[in-house]
């Protein structure tokens, strides 16, 4: 069984070249274009693996993270922050949010699926 990544990414050309690179490696991709629909997706699917786009309009990265850390359904997925904020304590922040890990835009695509494969759950237990 493949393991199952959503992406939840606004911009298009990002949200395809993140699944492009995903699909390429053996995984099976769900896509959503805003926060809403993106815990609408994880709440349906229950992914392995969430990439969680930060600055969306609507419900944001940190809203989404949120409330998918708080539902008994979801609480349990990993979800990596992908954002183009680089500030100093930024990362801090998005940890604080709840997110298991963080990338920064430009995604680096050779990197992207390394931080697939080990972020994916141990399913010896």
């Amino acid at each position: 069984m493949k393991s199952k990544i959503l992406i939840v990414e606004d911009n298009p050309k990002n949200r395809k070249l993140m699944a492009d690179i995903l699909r390429h490696y053996s995984f099976d991709v769900i896509e959503a274009e805003d926060g809403a629909k993106g815990i609408e997706a994880a709440k349906k699917h229950i992914p392995d693996l969430i990439f969680m786009d930060i600055q969306m309009p609507g419900i944001s990265g940190f809203e989404a993270i949120k409330a998918l850390k708080e539902n008994m359904e979801t609480k349990h997925i990993k979800i990596i922050a992908v954002t183009s904020f680089a500030m100093s304590g930024d990362k801090e922040k998005i940890l604080a949010a709840g997110a298991d890990g963080y990338i920064s835009k430009p995604i680096d695509t050779r990197e992207l699926p390394k931080i697939a494969k080990e972020n994916m759950p141990d399913i010896n237990g």
